[in-house]
């Protein structure tokens, strides 16, 4: 739609037309018209979009397609007049734009329209607030509440339910900013824990809520089935025995309730709310109960109305029978449970972030003043104790002080000395005594069991069924399907029935109800630790639209909930920490692959950046010194032996940066860059090597190194020490590569790194064997979708396409690459030692020495780090042996010398050795051999004339002159000698150290350089030349 008042011409740019999406929710044919709103607000077609909440869903939304805007590319290119740009309107099937975790329960498929005509979806009155309601009436409100005012009087009695009221509003006051900081899925609890503080917290509080949900079936149905078989006993109905009858009565109910259930989340709500009914007549009926007068039964077990003489004996406590406050409120506090019970069919709740909030505050404020009110009017109606008998009237003439009864003409002193059956401290039935009609309390006792069951039935399926969804405990993933328009997680219900069922066979459930009283408190506790810590994370994402809460509120509130635990039962919560714990570990271990923006992750980020700002603010020492390496690996896989000398000199030790850079067209090299950057870091994750890929484009090695040199690392993590591979190929390839690699080690002294080169015989490099095992895998894959296609997509048993293995271990790739073009056992024979050499220091190196030939005081960085080798599990067996030059005369001394300085820096070597001869000519076969290699590489202008001379150098620069070859003879021979000596005494080495040689900038040609590296370490072990910055990394002092 284009905007009347503005008058296109031929120059304009061209309208665009977004794509069609019939496979994303739209009928074949349609396209999605551009927003009017897009042409008008500026006046012309553009390829921008305005905000739109599409643009930010997740890929598989279930409230909508998301749809993706033009990226940054497609609106900064250069613009293609005849093809233009397409841009896709909605996320194709599978993608996962931005990074989206498609595993996420926020991100299942979205239900077709005729489908989700039949979703049940609740508001906040059914789905919140009558469930909360009915989950913290339970039989306490009717069987205990009596007993707790009587033994603690009115006033602590008030601060009792007070204390608990105190710990579930500040969780409800969390959850509510939890709940409100996005879009809340199904899941209740742990959605909240694991999208607030990660896997590790939500995974192990999931599991064990979702459990304690279910054995919470069990203990409701028990205290139901308890109160028929009181009944049954009273009227000497018994089917079998007490216990028995428990039991039965128990499976029946569950059997019952399970049928609700499975019917579909809309009969268990009427069920509930029938339920409620029931219950607010029960309630009702105390009230009512109250103002009746009180008849002589009645007094004689207690109740004489409302009187002021009663309130007052009843306001102070009197605590029996060893009970104190903390026990008192230990009994108490589980009627105040159940605020979550909203929250637990999240994904039910037609707004969950309104309803949520909402209706548990209003849930919590309701059943507080309920308690508080049923509890008052008990506690100034009913005295103590009472006889029960009718002929206990006080006689004219005789005395009585015992209580306020009196005062009202009843004598219940015996009481002092013998059991009383009756009055608040000794009657669990006092609300049916003090009830108008007492039936109506025994259907409220089964009503406040029957819906908590109910309730409790319905959650733990549902937490658990996201928790499997989750993929946190892979061996559940069975139970993550769901079923019927609402995904009703039916194999859920089973197991729980089969949970609910064996603790009803047991039917002694004391001893389990503090520990689930205890897991519902940890859920509290973690709640309210979620709330603290995305708040103390300080991140941008943090914005719950619930304002009323406060960080040191939320922590109040979980250190609170942690000490009522113990309050409860203290070895039921030691209990309780050990299975989180252990549950944490497990999740911790295992590693998820889930990424949910945690406040976790937040946090850490805050300490990474607030520790290394406090690293910039010291010096460093010469104690504290770290090899930092900025490893030239190209992509990280194609030079494992170099990645894995790094990863044991930086492992727990120091920092490792794995080098690539991407040479070519600058556009080219950042679309590579996207590609692979967060491929390779999950590789070196998975590999377990700690390190980070660190990409760079440039037009060439050279000026990328440079960059990385100076601009790596962050504060004091910079890198100090470069390690890059021996170029083995210096003298066929072209003399732009050699000036590039030597220019590399230049840059390296120039910026005052330690220098590390490792140089392999069989080679580093294994690119190309890994390009051919890529182009292998394509063509099983495409081999096997032929043989697909040619049996009509029917796969013969367990070698057909869905069965058959699709990833070929690298041992057969490796072995088969070999036969890739040209196909000759030599090619063969050479892959195959590249690929042994090239994972030889991922294996335990047995027993041998390491040669540390430290010629040249580099600062120690020579010594320090084949030292550090010697620490790693992989080298243990490994015996250091010290080479050093010397003179003839004073070989002893300088020995003894070397052995004190070894053990001033405490560093254990198994042998001393002084190389005295190292100023000997080489063998002539040596020389010869030395002058053949640099012979391509001469210019021989000394023998011809002057003005040749100068032509030649012009035309190639970077050959050797006879003027260097004469000016540097010594140091010549001395590479020479020193590979003689090298394998005359090093030979048998696991891995040789030898001081690098300095080419001097601008004197030594990058030719004769690199004939000096290649003629020093030919035909050895595995060597490293290393070079320090010629500033100390070792001390003796303390």
């Amino acid at each position: 739609m284009e905007n009347p008042g503005f008058e296109r011409s031929k120059d304009d740019p061209p309208q665009y037309e977004e794509t069609s999406f019939s496979s994303n929710g739209f009928r074949n044919g349609e396209r999605r018209a551009v927003r009017a709103s897009v042409a008008s607000a500026f006046g012309h077609a553009t390829l921008d979009r305005v905000p739109n909440a599409d643009f930010y869903r997740n890929a598989a939304s279930v409230s909508g397609t998301r749809v993706i805007r033009p990226s940054l590319q497609e609106l900064h290119q250069v613009f293609q007049k005849n093809g233009g740009l397409s841009v896709p309107s909605a996320v194709p099937d599978g993608d996962e734009a931005d990074g989206s975790a498609l595993g996420d329960v926020e991100s299942v498929v979205p239900l077709d329209d005729k489908d989700t005509a039949g979703l049940v979806k609740f508001g906040w009155i059914k789905g919140v607030l009558v469930r909360c309601m009915l989950n913290i009436w339970g039989v306490m409100l009717f069987i205990r509440l009596s007993w707790v005012f009587g033994q603690a009087g009115i006033g602590l009695g008030i601060v009792v339910v007070l204390l608990s009221i105190v710990v579930t509003s500040v969780t409800c006051l969390s959850m509510s900013a939890i709940c409100t900081n996005g879009v809340v899925r199904g899941g209740g609890a742990y959605y909240l824990i694991s999208r607030s503080l990660g896997p590790e917290f939500g995974g192990s509080i999931g599991l064990i809520f979702a459990f304690a949900n279910a054995v919470a079936v069990a203990m409701y149905v028990v205290g139901f089935a308890e109160t028929v078989v009181e009944i049954l006993k009273e009227n000497n109905a018994l089917i079998m025995d007490p216990m028995n009858d428990i039991r039965i009565i128990g499976c029946i109910t569950v059997v019952l309730l399970m049928s609700i259930t499975v019917a579909g989340m809309e009969w268990e709500a009427k069920a509930q709310v029938a339920l409620l009914v029931i219950l607010l007549l029960a309630i009702g009926n105390v009230f009512v109960g109250t103002v009746i007068p009180s008849t002589l039964d009645k007094r004689s077990k207690g109740f004489f109305n409302y009187r002021e003489s009663i309130a007052k004996e009843n306001f102070l406590p009197e605590f029996r029978d060893g009970e104190t406050f903390f026990s008192v409120f230990a009994i108490f506090f589980p009627a105040a449970t159940g605020i979550l019970a909203g929250a637990n069919i999240s994904g039910d709740l037609r707004d969950p972030q309104a309803a949520l909030p909402k209706g548990t505050l209003l849930a919590i404020f309701i059943t507080g003043i309920t308690y508080l009110a049923v509890a008052l009017v008990v506690s100034v109606t009913v005295v103590r104790d009472a006889t029960g008998s009718r002929n206990d009237t006080l006689l004219v003439g005789s005395s009585c002080n015992f209580s306020s009864a009196c005062d009202l003409g009843y004598d219940f002193s015996i009481c002092q000395t013998s059991k009383c059956n009756y009055g608040l401290m000794n009657n669990f039935q006092v609300m049916t005594l003090v009830s108008g009609f007492g039936p109506l309390i025994t259907a409220g006792t089964f009503s406040a069991t029957l819906s908590s069951a109910l309730a409790s039935l319905v959650s733990a399926p549902k937490v658990f069924q996201a928790l499997c969804k989750d993929n946190i405990y892979t061996a559940l993933k069975f139970f993550a399907k769901g079923h019927g328009k609402n995904n009703e997680p039916i194999r859920g219900y089973l197991l729980t029935f089969v949970i609910a069922v064996a603790f009803i066979l047991i039917a002694e459930l004391n001893t389990i109800a503090p520990v689930i009283s205890n897991f519902f408190l940890a859920s509290y506790a973690l709640i309210n630790y979620s709330c603290f810590h995305a708040s103390y994370a300080k991140s941008p994402g943090w914005r719950p639209a619930y304002k009323y809460y406060n960080m040191w509120l939320s922590l109040f509130g979980a250190v609170l909930c942690c000490a009522v635990m113990f309050v409860i039962n203290w070895w039921a919560a030691l209990v309780t920490y050990g299975i989180e714990f252990f549950l944490y570990i497990y999740v911790t271990v295992k590693k998820p692959e889930v990424n949910w923006g945690s406040s976790t992750q937040a946090v850490t980020f805050m300490n990474a950046v607030n520790s290394a700002l406090t690293l910039s603010s010291v010096d460093d020492h010469i104690k504290n010194f770290r090899p930092k390496c900025l490893v030239m690996t190209g992509s990280p896989r194609t030079r494992p032996a170099l990645l894995d000398v790094a990863h044991s000199l930086t492992k727990n030790y120091g920092l490792c940066l794995t080098c690539e850079v991407f040479m070519g067209p600058r556009d080219k090299s950042l679309q590579d860059i996207s590609a692979v950057v967060q491929q390779n870091q999950l590789w070196l994750h998975k590999q377990k090597r700690k390190a980070f890929y660190t990409p760079v484009a440039s037009e060439n090695l050279r000026d990328g190194a440079e960059a990385l040199l100076q601009a790596s690392g962050l504060g004091r993590m910079k890198p100090n020490t470069v390690m890059m591979g021996f170029k083995r190929d210096w003298r066929t390839t072209k003399p732009q590569e050699v000036q590039s690699y030597a220019g590399i080690l230049h840059d390296a002294f120039d910026f005052e790194q330690g220098t590390v080169i490792l140089r392999i015989n069989q080679g580093m490099d294994i690119s190309h064997i890994l390009k051919a095992e890529e182009e292998m895998e394509r063509m099983i894959m495409e081999q096997q979708a032929l043989e697909m296609e040619e049996n009509d997509f029917q796969p013969h048993g367990p070698q057909g396409f869905f069965n058959r293995s699709q990833k070929t271990s690298t041992k057969e790739l490796t072995r088969s690459v070999s036969l890739d073009v040209p196909r000759t056992s030599d090619l063969a024979k050479m892959n195959q030692r590249l690929v042994e050499a090239s994972s030889q220091f991922k294996r335990r190196q047995g027993k041998g020495t390491i040669d540390v030939w430290w010629l040249f005081d580099d600062g120690g960085l020579t010594l320090l780090l084949p030292h550090i080798l010697t620490t790693r599990k992989k080298w243990k067996d490994c015996k250091l042996r010290i080479f050093i030059a010397g003179q003839p005369e004073r070989i002893e001394q300088d020995k003894h010398e070397m052995q004190l300085l070894m053990k001033k820096f405490r560093i254990k070597c198994d042998d001393i050795q002084v190389i005295s001869d190292l100023n000997v000519r080489p063998s002539a076969e040596s020389w010869k051999l030395f002058q053949d290699m640099i012979e391509p590489f001469r210019l021989h202008e000394g023998s011809k004339d002057t003005t040749q001379a100068e032509a030649l150098r012009r035309e190639h620069p970077w050959k050797i002159t006879d003027h260097e070859l004469d000016t540097f003879e010594e140091k010549t021979i001395r590479q020479v000698r020193l590979n003689e000596l090298l394998q005359e005494s090093s030979r048998a080495a696991k891995l040789v150290v030898v001081s690098m040689p300095i080419a001097r900038k601008g004197s030594v040609s990058d030719y004769l350089y690199m004939a000096w590296l290649d003629s020093l370490t030919k035909n050895l072990p595995p060597t490293l030349l290393i070079r320090g910055n010629h500033q100390s990394v070792l001390t003796y002092y303390s």
